[in-house]
């Protein structure tokens, strides 16, 4: 089962200012604001949830399809994901903007100041999917996952004309949607990703009860964070999967992409829903422990005993064998 994922690429700048903003800050002259912040620590890491989700089904050994816009200065982290199992010939690479980049600074009270530059993501809606899968072979899935909305909408347009089963992640771009776009996005998917702030936005960029979403949609699928996952479909009661506890907790930065690439490989290798959402928890706290989003390493051996420590013994069984398989 191939899966494509569409949606962002981007790199992240991630910087530390020793200080508290609050204290540079001078109310009599805030209409006009000229400052600079030496930071004392940068960190660039790879990112875009499209690169992200990818990156996990690649590691799993899934071999999947990325489908987004990049930069001319893609090549370095296209040999990475390459590297990492990840088909990268979906991507349309800009002639002249920059791959999507994340500047953020951050005081020592948490507060951040940051800047996002969509640069080649502007280019995304200019990918045919169609004819991507014409040319790399036809997907079994594709999932789309934030992007330039304009994209996202003519991927998902496209997907249900092929007659490709969707899964949606419309995540942080769901605020730029109005009601018609967001109707458009999650109608007809096979499976729905949103955390649980995202859940309660949908419902009210939609217009749409929970009742009649879920009439609408396959399965609902919400990240509960600390507390697990909930699995929704009509006339049935929601299904609740507990997190798997993290050993230390490095950085929440790429989890819940993380365990969509689980939750995606278990239906991939077709297992039931609930062995799929436990991988999917479980390669989520594997990314907790790690700085980055895609820094995390797989092996499949402490994944096997980690599930089998959290969800006992048969489900660990029932997933080993696949796990077992993986590069």
């Amino acid at each position: 089962m191939r899966i494509a994922v569409t949606g962002s690429i981007a790199t992240d700048h991630l910087m530390v200012f020793p200080g508290r903003f609050a204290e540079q800050l001078i109310k009599e002259r805030l209409e006009r604001i000229s400052l600079s912040f030496l930071a004392d620590r940068l960190e660039v890491r790879r990112g875009g949830v499209g690169a992200n989700i990818a990156f996990g089904l690649g590691l799993l050994g899934l071999d999947p399809l990325l489908v987004g816009a990049a930069g001319v200065d893609f090549a370095e982290y296209g040999a990475w994901l390459r590297a990492h199992g990840v088909d990268t010939s979906g991507v349309r690479v800009s002639e002249r903007l920059h791959t999507a980049r994340f500047v953020c600074t951050t005081d020592e009270d948490q507060n951040q100041i940051a800047t996002f530059y969509a640069g080649a993501m502007a280019e995304a809606s200019r990918i045919d999917l169609a004819a991507v899968a014409g040319r790399t072979g036809r997907p079994a899935l594709v999932l789309i996952g934030a992007d330039d909305p304009a994209a996202m909408l003519r991927h998902t347009a496209a997907a249900h004309r092929l007659g490709i089963p969707v899964a949606a992640d419309p995540s942080q771009q769901l605020a730029r949607l109005d009601r018609e776009q967001a109707r458009q996005l999650v109608d007809g998917v096979r499976w729905l990703f949103t955390n649980e702030y995202e859940a309660a936005l949908l419902l009210e960029r939609t217009g749409w009860t929970r009742e009649h979403l879920l009439g609408r949609t396959g399965t609902w699928i919400t990240t509960l964070g600390e507390a697990g996952v909930s699995l929704a479909r009509s006339g049935a009661p929601a299904l609740r999967i507990p997190a798997v506890p993290a050993d230390e907790i490095a950085d929440p930065t790429g989890a819940g992409d993380a365990f969509r690439s689980g939750f995606l490989a278990g239906t991939a290798w077709g297992r039931p829903q609930e062995q799929s959402a436990r991988l999917g928890c479980a390669l989520a706290t594997t990314a907790l422990e790690s700085v980055g989003t895609q820094e995390y390493k797989l092996i499949p051996s402490d994944l096997v005993a980690r599930i089998d420590r959290a969800y006992g013994a048969d489900t660990a069984r029932a997933l080993e064998p696949r796990l077992a398989q993986v590069p």
